[in-house]
């Protein structure tokens, strides 16, 4: 029994119920892809000892990979393992591919041989034209003792290769036959409160090449509240607290990122989460009438609020070039209090001032969410908040194109999801009944389970337990799992980083595709152990 076959019948057992969907081809004999056809070894070294004759190889399994392949076409064959001429190559006309193919070889100890025709025993990377599928999407192609993988973009093509990664190092070999992958949710993260926990550069691209290899694609960076202020100010280095990440580490931390086609989301909240800020800024702290102020609140009915934290947008957005941009706007004080106007009249005149008699300091958070969408939107990015900072009942409406986080339905007065999903806005599911990690488990929060979250959450399940109605679901872009540092020297950031492996896991398969899994929890388990993907 050659090595690759060897690999391939003892993973089979447990490969072969990651399959979502089967579909079984047998290739006939004599075309070159079975063993009467193929006059080298099977591990795709070299023509040392042809395969005899009368030799069947048994159908192949699904590769062993988290996120789960949702199709793979089965075939008889070797199956494909590096051997000491294979390369990695790219296809003509896929340049573009060069930093991915430099990564795979890098991680499989094999040459980088550039775009130059494949032969046996190489991997090619390959750019597919518009019908090649859609986003995010690949196909992985063995056969003829070759491996091929393609996709309409370069994060398609990249997923395929952590599918090729982890199935080498489950089983010794990646199975024959074609992968047909794509994700079910085009957002799909990890959320990390750096803001009340200091977390190394280091620990950070550690965090992000695992989520590179669970084909996550969204690491959001929280990085202002109340305990402090994590990263490098050039415009108002007065704010940045003692332990703070450089804009030189930001940079590379982007750069790793972009290098595993994860994008960061950069996230200062305001009106509320502010007292890092305001320590440096106390002639902007929200006060009541008899002067105590309002914990983390900036007064937004001073233009120098604006001012200020549009400064903070207007270098922020430069050092982070993606798509998005959290605005926060949760837990704003000054409306949590029995009679907001009462208490703050200043608010309550502002808003009459701005927005005409009847006007509510509910509106005037609003019109603050909205002015600072105003400030991001123009230099290219989608601007995100938190459900909490959207209001029922109010003049001022949201803007339409604010994606919507949900977080909560714990919060006093907060909607219910189905709320925002009626009004139109797309979504983001950040459940903290499943997917909140909070330092210390204060306020009733427990550390989430891989197996919950494994076994009862999906993309749908935005609130509590009960999901939303599926024709919401193109509304629901995907979710992140977050950790929050609320009682921040609860957990070492070794812990931290233990806790949230498999929880991690599960969600990166739930995002994937949010179908019952095939696998129990106890052998996804062992997958995840298997793959590299925990433990």
């Amino acid at each position: 029994m050659s090595p690759s076959r060897g690999a391939l019948v003892t993973g089979a057992a447990v490969t072969a119920a990651a399959a979502v969907v089967l579909t079984v081809v047998v290739w006939p004999e004599g075309s070159g892809s079975g063993p009467s056809g193929d006059t080298a070894s099977p591990s795709g070294t070299s023509a040392e000892a042809a395969p005899s004759p009368t030799r069947s190889y048994p159908m192949s399994s699904t590769p062993s990979a988290i996120p789960a392949v949702r199709e793979h076409t089965a075939a008889r064959g070797p199956g494909w393992q590096p051997g000491k001429g294979s390369g990695v190559v790219i296809a003509k006309g896929s340049q573009v591919l060069a930093d991915e193919a430099r990564l795979l070889a890098d991680e499989l100890k094999i040459r980088y041989r550039g775009a130059e025709p494949a032969k046996a025993g190489d991997v090619e990377l390959a750019l597919g034209g518009k019908d090649a599928g859609p986003a995010e999407s690949y196909t992985l192609t063995v056969r003829d003792r070759r491996v091929r993988i393609t996709g309409p973009d370069e994060s398609g093509v990249f997923y395929g290769t952590r599918t090729l990664k982890q199935s080498l190092k489950a089983d010794g070999a990646v199975p024959e036959g074609v992968v047909n992958d794509r994700p079910d949710r085009p957002q799909r993260g990890l959320n990390l409160d750096i803001a009340r926990k200091h977390y190394s550069a280091e620990w950070i691209e550690d965090r992000i090449r695992e989520m590179g290899d669970l084909k996550l694609n969204q690491l959001g960076l929280h990085f202002s509240d109340d305990q402090a202020f994590r990263i490098e100010s050039k415009s108002h280095p007065e704010v940045v607290s003692d332990e703070a990440l450089t804009q030189d580490e930001v940079r590379r931390i982007v750069g790793l990122a972009n290098s595993r086609h994860i994008e960061v989301v950069p996230e200062i909240d305001s009106p509320g989460h502010l007292g890092a800020v305001l320590a440096a800024h106390p002639d902007l702290q929200l006060r009541n009438t008899a002067g105590v102020a309002s914990q983390g609140s900036v007064d937004i009915s001073k233009p120098g609020a604006a001012k200020l934290i549009d400064e903070l947008l207007d270098e922020y957005t430069e050092l982070f070039p993606g798509r998005y941009w959290h605005l926060g706007a949760d837990e704003y004080q000054a409306l949590v209090v029995q009679n907001p106007a009462a208490s703050y009249p200043q608010l309550q005149r502002a808003a009459e001032r701005k927005h005409g008699a009847g006007a509510t300091i509910e509106d005037l958070a609003t019109s603050w969410l909205n002015d600072r969408a105003d400030v991001v939107v123009p230099k290219g990015r989608t601007a995100k908040a938190w459900n909490d900072g959207l209001f029922r009942g109010t003049k001022v409406k949201a803007d339409e194109n604010i994606e919507i986080e949900y977080w909560t339905g714990k919060e006093y007065g907060v909607r219910p999801p189905q709320e925002y999903l009626a009004a139109g806005y797309k979504m983001l599911n950040l459940n903290d009944e499943f997917l909140y990690y909070v330092l210390g488990e204060p306020n009733d929060f427990a550390y989430p389970t891989g197996k919950r979250i494994y076994e009862q959450w999906t993309p749908l399940v935005m609130r509590g337990t009960e999901p939303v109605a599926e024709r919401y679901s193109k509304q629901i872009l995907g979710g992140r799992f977050a950790v929050w540092g609320d009682l921040a020297n609860a957990q070492t950031t070794e812990q931290v980083a233990q806790g949230i492996e498999m929880p991690l896991v599960a969600t990166s398969q739930k995002l994937w595709d949010p179908r019952k899994p095939a696998l129990s929890w106890a052998e996804f388990q062992e997958l995840a152990k298997r793959t590299g993907s925990a433990g």
